[in-house]
């Protein structure tokens, strides 16, 4: 199954860090982590949240990568809003044994930087 994250600039370069094979674990206050079913939704996330969030660096990093089917097929699809905002909600704890998952690289797709005019 191929997927999507959005990501701020921290998070990416953490995945870079890595040679593009693992997400970060996440923060105490993040108690899931959401790679996204489909590209427009992951667009929106990283260009209307992340490019206007401080801790995002006010970048926005849209990530593709493939995971192996029957693993990822133990998690439920979450619509979060429109039909299309649809997501998987991995607990944190179990990030590392979702990355052990991830067949290839992480690939950077787009990246949305700040329009300095919106956050003014």
């Amino acid at each position: 199954m191929i997927l999507y994250r959005p990501v701020g600039e921290k998070e990416w370069i953490l995945i870079e860090k890595s040679g593009y094979s693992k997400f970060p674990p996440r923060f105490s206050e993040q108690p899931i982590f959401y790679p996204i079913l489909n590209r427009k939704y992951a667009e929106e996330i990283a260009e209307k949240w992340n490019t206007r969030d401080k801790i995002s660096g006010y970048k926005g990093y849209v990530t593709e990568f493939e995971i192996d089917d029957d693993y990822i097929s133990r998690y439920e699809v979450q619509i979060v809003g429109a039909s299309y905002h649809q997501e998987l909600w991995i607990p944190a704890e179990e990030l590392a044994e979702f990355n052990s998952h991830i067949t290839g690289k992480i690939k950077l797709i787009i990246e949305f930087p700040i329009d300095k005019h919106e956050i003014m």
